[in-house]
């Protein structure tokens, strides 16, 4: 069927869904085989957290072009090539025949890896506004939810069949063919005549035209912040899991479906709420939760001798909660300060949220995880800064004489001047 004739928005979800769930699998899968790789390489855990650390930095500093590459070459090109990539270094990475080689396929894997999530939210806002942009957004979140529960229970049972390799090998498989998905299915929603040049000066225009507008900022840190204190906990799971609660490779659903419980709940709750409520009060009752959460595991880590399940880890369902209601109605705002910049600006966003989650892996868990109350501490500091963020963009936004911005009612804005 030709692809004018095609519904764009048909496949959208789980394709979309797809796509996203390429991060947690690429992170959480492998968590499993940490001690596998570990042994048959012969190095320590810091060089293993290496394994997360340059998958980060690699997908935060391609993450600045996958944008800019479909607003010049249209989405689908792009996803496919990424994703075909992808494939390669999953490949490659099964057949490591040493660390340094496995940490190369990582940067690969990290560097293609994000396309689908940077280009599938400009897809989105090509395609829809206002309230249905949100539900949209919200249904693909909730399936994306569900991945970082499946992936390490994944990553276990991969490696009770074929090792660590296995995991690898499942990612290429699940690539290839979302690599033929995207190609059948997906229809290009970027058309040639708003296309961009890419070429080095008109990107550092378009990126220097963003960086120029004031809200862009305290919209891109909330949207980037708030997931990273839940990826603390994420990021720290091999030493909670293993040291902490003293489990073993079995026991990583103890705090991966409460993460995930919350942040489906959070997606579906989101989605309801499209329409219905305002962009502001929508914000507000996700950093509630969010709040709630930090509160709990403080009162918790400072109660408890020493942490156990599911105590210590049940109060994430709030904060997996709050991150999900926030984020829909948070990257709406952000994609519409600039629509003729859809994907430019999740480029920027997704750029930043990645190198926020890269530090958080190679620096600040180490640093956190040693005990349930540090990691307590490390999370309330980042929904601070995330809440702070917010109330920033509030008073630059929402100060008199300044019409709002409201992601569930409003068809997308004319690019903001800085000015609010």
């Amino acid at each position: 069927m030709p692809s004018a004739t095609r519904d764009p928005r048909r496949h959208l979800p789980l394709l979309l869904a797809a796509l996203t769930m390429i991060g947690p699998f690429s992170i959480d899968a492998i968590f499993p085989g940490f001690p596998d790789i570990g042994r048959e390489f012969a190095v320590s855990d810091v060089a293993l957290q290496q394994l997360l650390s340059v998958y980060l930095l690699a997908y935060a500093g391609m993450s600045l072009f996958h944008g800019a590459l479909a607003d010049a070459y249209g989405r689908k090109p792009v996803i496919i090539i990424a994703m075909a990539v992808y494939t390669v270094a999953s490949v490659g990475a099964a057949m490591a025949p040493d660390f340094a080689f496995l940490l190369g396929c990582r940067v690969l894997q990290g560097m293609s890896g994000g396309a689908g999530i940077v280009v599938g939210r400009a897809v989105v806002r090509d395609t829809m506004h206002g309230e249905e942009a949100q539900r949209m957004m919200s249904k693909v979140m909730m399936i994306f939810g569900i991945a970082p529960a499946v992936a390490p229970i994944v990553g276990a049972w991969l490696l009770g069949i074929d090792g660590w390799r296995g995991i690898f090998w499942a990612l290429s498989g699940f690539t290839l063919a979302l690599t033929f998905a995207v190609a059948w299915f997906l229809v290009e929603s970027h058309p040639v005549d708003r296309r961009s040049v890419f070429r080095p000066r008109p990107l550092l225009a378009g990126y220097l035209r963003i960086g120029r507008d004031l809200p862009f900022w305290p919209l891109a840190l909330a949207s980037s912040i708030n997931f990273a204190g839940l990826f603390l906990y994420i990021a720290s799971a091999p030493h909670l899991i293993r040291d902490l609660l003293h489990l073993g490779p079995d026991g990583f659903p103890w705090l991966f479906v409460p993460v995930v419980t919350g942040m489906v709940s959070g997606a579906f709750i989101s989605g309801r709420l499209a329409g219905r409520v305002s962009a502001s009060k929508t914000v507000a009752w996700g950093y509630a939760a969010m709040l709630s959460s930090c509160a709990l595991n403080l009162i918790l880590a400072v109660s408890m001798d020493t942490p156990r399940v599911p105590w210590s880890t049940l109060p994430l369902i709030f904060y997996g909660c709050g991150v999900q209601l926030a984020f829909p109605t948070l990257t709406l705002l952000l994609l519409d300060r600039f629509p003729d910049q859809r994907g430019g600006v999740s480029s920027v966003q997704a750029f930043g949220s990645l190198l926020i989650t890269a530090l958080i892996a190679g620096v600040l868990s180490p640093a956190v995880s040693g005990s349930m109350l540090t990691l307590a501490l490390g999370a309330i500091a980042m929904c601070l800064i995330g809440l702070g963020s917010w109330l920033w963009y509030i008073r630059l936004e929402y100060r008199p004489g300044v019409a709002k911005v409201d992601a569930s009612h409003v068809e997308p804005p004319t690019a903001g001047d800085g000015s609010g």
